[in-house]
């Protein structure tokens, strides 16, 4: 009997999408729900997954073909060649391994967010067989957005994965299920799988599915990568940095060689690596806001001595109040805030005809992560005081460092703060961050020699960049706003006085 692939819900008003790569070819065994192809639209990237276990019979719809909502995709003969598809090796021991005696608990996909309906299972930190207590992180999601650590709702043992590393999951699907009470019996289902040993180079820990199977395919031994995960487990990035070391010192080699071009060498030292959800996300949404709207960059220069001496008087007795550290941030918050009052167009932002002006300042604080540019937002900052803002920046960026930021800790933010100065930069413009209006870029302090009264002083001097949507502001409201900044920053006792 055959079974029809075809192609999912796209989303609201998507109603075309492109074949990007089948995963599998006519004869191939495919098991239920594992990944056929994936579908690109001008929003999203789909995962389509096989409806049956069986063999891949047909592809109706090749590479690069573009096919409308509900188009036939391919055909899965179902149950022919179904016991050619084992079952993923983290399932193997659920049916070797007796069941411990109680209920079975069910751990299903967490809340995802407002407006988020997938995930991808990016990493599983217990394997079937293990025993769990309760609370305790059994694996993590990735979202287009953030990532999700999914917890264990009660103690026992893993039972059985469901969804297996680099699946797609929606938002009320069930991941595992561990089976409650006595735990005696998880012993006998630890010697599975039987390729556990030699993937993890004589480590009593089971590496990452998806770092064996990059390491069979690189032919990377084992026990020459260096293992991040917990008690020393293997994860694919590891093994990609493996990767990299070996053909890094190989390198300098071809200098000696001709000049002739070789673009076979080329390509066996690059390395291809998918986009996770997030990076694609950051990337479609900064091409959006050049795309979209009429963005401008206006700069100032400002003297960050008075900042610098009062945070360097008060410091220590601000910390021991307060029981956190002075630092920059909360002075531009302030600063920005302030002048947001006078320029409230620079905190408004553009509903088709309309423009909506907010009466409170949400700050989005651009933070830096091992996985991208997060904005966490700052709630009602205009009515904070300088060591509430301090607690609220520490904490969140703490929060999105530690990819445990929620969707709505990055939602409604009215006006941005992007610091490159951490990095070094000395100057640069910032994309705004739709659907705001603006964004302020904060730089390198920097000494320079300035000209103050008629005299050269070596002063600490910082580069602001603006950016702006000029569909809704103005040049004249853009250089005040910045104006208004910097004397606040290079006065902060005018922040005190509201001036």
């Amino acid at each position: 009997m055959s079974t029809e692939v075809r192609v999912p819900t796209l989303g609201e008003s998507v109603t075309e999408a492109t074949v990007a790569t089948w995963f599998k070819k006519p004869g191939d065994a495919v098991a239920v729900d594992e990944m056929l192809c994936e579908l690109e639209t001008d929003k999203v990237t789909v995962e389509v997954p096989s409806p049956v276990a069986g063999t891949l019979a047909e592809i109706v719809a090749e590479e690069g073909a573009t096919v409308g909502v509900d188009a036939l995709l391919a055909n899965v003969s179902a149950g022919e060649g179904a016991a050619a598809a084992p079952a993923p090796a983290a399932e193997a021991p659920a049916a070797a391994a007796p069941a411990p005696s109680g209920d079975a608990v069910d751990v299903m996909v967490p809340t995802l967010g407002e407006s988020v309906t997938e995930a991808t299972v990016s990493t599983w930190f217990k394997a079937v067989g293990d025993n769990v207590a309760q609370d305790e992180m059994l694996c993590e999601l990735e979202t287009d957005k953030v990532s999700v650590e999914v917890p264990a709702p009660a103690s026992g043992v893993l039972a059985e994965i469901i969804a297996a590393e680099g699946a797609t999951v929606d938002a009320t699907a069930k991941l595992a299920v561990i089976s409650g009470g006595a735990v005696a019996a998880a012993p006998a289902a630890a010697p599975a799988p039987a390729a556990a040993p030699a993937a993890t180079g004589g480590k009593d820990v089971e590496n990452a599915p998806s770092a064996n199977k990059l390491m069979a395919e690189k032919g990377i031994d084992p026990a020459n990568v260096q293992g991040s995960g917990r008690d020393g487990r293997i994860m694919k990035e590891d093994v990609l940095k493996a990767a990299i070391a070996p053909a890094a010192a190989a390198a300098p080699a071809p200098a000696a060689a001709p000049r002739a071009p070789v673009p076979a060498d080329d390509a066996a030292r690059e390395e291809r690596v998918k986009m996770t959800r997030l990076r694609q996300t950051i990337a479609k949404r900064l091409k959006d806001s050049q795309n979209t709207a009429a963005m401008l960059t206006t700069y100032n220069e400002v003297d960050m001595g008075a900042v610098m001496d009062l945070r360097k008087e008060y410091k220590d007795l601000f910390e021991k109040k307060h029981g956190v550290r002075l630092g920059f941030m909360s002075f531009f918050t302030k600063a920005c805030c302030h002048a947001l009052k006078e320029v409230p167009e620079v905190n408004a932002e553009i509903d088709g005809t309309d423009i909506v002006y907010k009466n409170f300042v949400h700050m989005g604080v651009a933070a830096g992560t091992p996985t991208g540019l997060v904005v966490p937002v700052i709630r009602d900052a205009d009515s904070m005081s300088f060591a509430e803002i301090e607690k609220a920046i520490a904490e969140k960026g703490k929060r999105a460092r530690d990819g445990k930021l929620s969707m709505a800790e990055m939602q409604g933010g009215t006006f941005t703060l992007s610091n490159g100065g951490v990095y070094g930069s000395l100057m640069s413009s910032p994309i705004l961050n739709p659907p705001q209006s603006g964004i302020l870029g904060m730089h390198k302090i920097q000494d320079r020699p300035m000209a103050i009264n008629g005299q050269v002083v070596i002063r600490p001097m910082m580069y602001l960049a603006l950016s702006y949507d000029h569909r809704i502001v103005d040049g004249k409201g853009a250089v005040t706003f910045l104006v208004r900044v910097k004397e606040a920053l290079e006065d902060p006792r005018r922040l005190l006085m509201d001036l």
